[in-house]
């Protein structure tokens, strides 16, 4: 099983942060099932300020691109990122458009 990480910041305002952790208690099961769908096995997000970290744990069936492509086919899909882009922004760094960037392992004990 390989596994990803993935970060995205926080709008820094404490009462959306609330509103997001809190819609992260109740996530839909349609994102739910798309997750799986996509041979994600395992999902965890951490947050520290307003930077959130990702490590999914994946399976062979797993490939961005799929996911990607899934996902923009999938209206609950595109309605549950547009909640989230209201308390999301982009990192300084990312690409046009993008929202969690790929981490970069640089240690394993």
């Amino acid at each position: 099983m390989k596994k990803h990480c993935l970060t995205v910041d926080l709008k820094n305002d404490a009462d959306l942060i609330a509103a997001y952790e809190q819609q992260h208690q109740e996530i839909w099961p349609e994102i739910i099932l798309s997750i799986r769908a996509a041979g994600i096995e395992n999902m965890e997000i951490y947050r520290v300020e307003n930077r959130l970290f990702m490590m999914m744990e994946v399976n062979d069936d797993f490939s961005f691109e799929k996911k990607q492509a899934s996902d923009e086919a999938n209206s609950k899909v595109q309605e549950w990122e547009t909640l989230m882009w209201k308390y999301q922004q982009a990192l300084p760094f990312a690409r046009p458009g993008e929202k969690w960037v790929l981490m970069k392992k640089i240690f394993q004990l």
